[in-house]
């Protein structure tokens, strides 16, 4: 797609955001099946709930702009899950398995913080409040979801990871 205008940007924009958020809803189950945490597992299932609501929310946006959320692939996403797919089978001990795989997890969430919030900018700029306002909603969700993965990290994971020495 040649992107010319503002709104060629957000329409490229949300599709590459649709196609990583499909690509997430692959890799979160295979994360949530690798651990042996229980927290971890669980923040995993929480986040695909979550991101299955995204997709919604995306395809919403998209409706409102009267565009298809498909035909776009998100190398981007794929190379942040490819490395999280390394890290799951390399044969780590699980503690360091665990915290290798909230790293993944993190720069995923990274990813997706920064995608949201400069498309929800775009979108405000171009004075599409609604649109604006679902991407702010799941932008706000990624958010929580580092903070609860640094939090479970720097409290358990990591911690226990760095007794295996």
């Amino acid at each position: 797609m040649k992107i010319n205008t503002l709104e060629d940007l957000l329409t490229d924009e949300l599709k590459d955001l649709y196609s990583a958020e499909n690509q997430i809803t692959k890799a979160l189950p295979k994360m949530a099946k690798t651990t042996q945490s229980h927290e971890l597992r669980s923040a995993f299932e929480e986040h695909l709930r979550q991101t299955e609501n995204q997709i919604k929310r995306l395809e919403r946006a998209c409706n409102e702009l009267g565009i298809t959320p498909k035909g776009k692939k998100c190398v981007g996403m794929e190379g942040v899950i490819e490395e999280g797919k390394e890290i799951m089978m390399n044969g780590s001990e699980p503690n360091a398995l665990e915290a290798g795989l909230i790293g993944a997890a993190q720069k995923v969430e990274h990813y997706e913080i920064a995608a949201y919030g400069t498309a929800a900018a775009h979108a405000r700029q171009l004075g599409f409040n609604t649109v604006a306002q679902l991407l702010d909603q799941t932008l706000e969700e990624e958010k929580m979801t580092d903070e609860k993965l640094t939090k479970l990290a720097e409290t358990q994971v990591n911690v226990q990871a760095a007794m295996e020495r």
